[in-house]
């Protein structure tokens, strides 16, 4: 039976397309090597922060943030960021009654962001504010409080398999990756994926109909 959804942020809800691109022009280099870049350190499955050290050995990610806070133009999260399956999906799933949350490897600030946003969620969290990131599984334990009835019946929804996917299997979730974004595309025929997560789909507007049969515990995967 399943009684709850979870959603990661960055390239779940939101399409972080202008977020890149500000963090290339910060570092000063074509958006398109950028993106190269990122994609080469995606590909080997390592941290998205490795990519600022090519570009700047030594960078320290949360200096560089507040620095661009401070210069004003800082982190910006709008409504044009949200992908457009987004709101009505939410929605949809709070109408079928499912408990909605979104927890992801976000700043505090990103939260506070979010939260301006007033997305249709019971509730939201990120891991600047929890103090622990994805994959820990301690990211997932914190997951795993925030929902009224535990990871078996909780979907957990993601672009990434190995801080998404597997770290939520891991820890008792079901699982669903959604093949959007560069992790999104990259994975979601992976055999690792295709092992530990219930579903991939293209829209988020897919799971309403995936889920609703789980709802009575009749369909169960």
């Amino acid at each position: 039976m399943v009684t709850a959804v979870v959603f990661d942020v960055g390239e779940t809800l939101l399409d972080d397309s202008r977020e890149w691109g500000a963090w290339a022009d910060w570092v000063g280099v074509p958006r398109h090597t950028f993106s190269a870049v990122l994609g080469a350190v995606t590909a080997a499955g390592r941290d998205n922060a490795e990519t600022f050290r090519y570009f700047k050995p030594g960078f320290d990610l949360a200096r560089e943030r507040q620095a661009r806070e401070d210069a004003g133009v800082g982190e910006r999260i709008e409504e044009t960021d949200l992908y457009p399956d987004v709101r009505t999906t939410l929605t949809r799933l709070r109408e079928l009654g499912l408990w909605v949350g979104i927890a992801g490897n976000q700043t505090a600030r990103a939260a506070e962001l979010l939260r301006r946003l007033d997305l249709p969620v019971d509730q939201l969290a990120t891991s600047g504010e929890w103090g622990v990131a994805k994959p820990s599984g301690e990211f997932f334990a914190r997951v795993a409080a925030m929902v009224p009835h535990g990871p078996e019946q909780t979907v957990y929804v993601g672009d990434q398999r190995d801080n998404d996917v597997v770290p939520a299997h891991a820890a008792g979730f079901r699982t669903a990756l959604i093949r959007r974004g560069p992790w999104g595309y990259l994975w979601a025929d992976d055999p690792v994926v295709r092992r530990d997560a219930n579903w991939v789909i293209d829209s988020l507007e897919d799971l309403p109909g995936l889920l609703e049969p789980r709802m009575t515990g009749r369909a169960e995967s």
